[in-house]
């Protein structure tokens, strides 16, 4: 249902030149936003013993 309705919203903003400047910003923003992301789980150490940290605190690992 979320994507039809992107897809709508695209559709619609495409028809007029500021909506076509619209989706362009938002798709460099969308671009940035995931290459960011993209470099974050690069770069994330890896838990100690194999599991995040929520589950080392219930298995009684510091």
């Amino acid at each position: 249902m979320k994507r039809l309705l992107k897809l709508l919203v695209a559709r619609r903003l495409a028809a007029t030149p500021l909506g076509l400047a619209v989706l362009g910003a938002g798709w460099i923003l969308g671009r940035r936003r995931k290459r960011r992301r993209a470099e974050r789980e690069e770069h994330r150490p890896v838990p100690r013993y194999g599991r995040t940290a929520q589950e080392n605190v219930r298995a009684g690992h510091p």
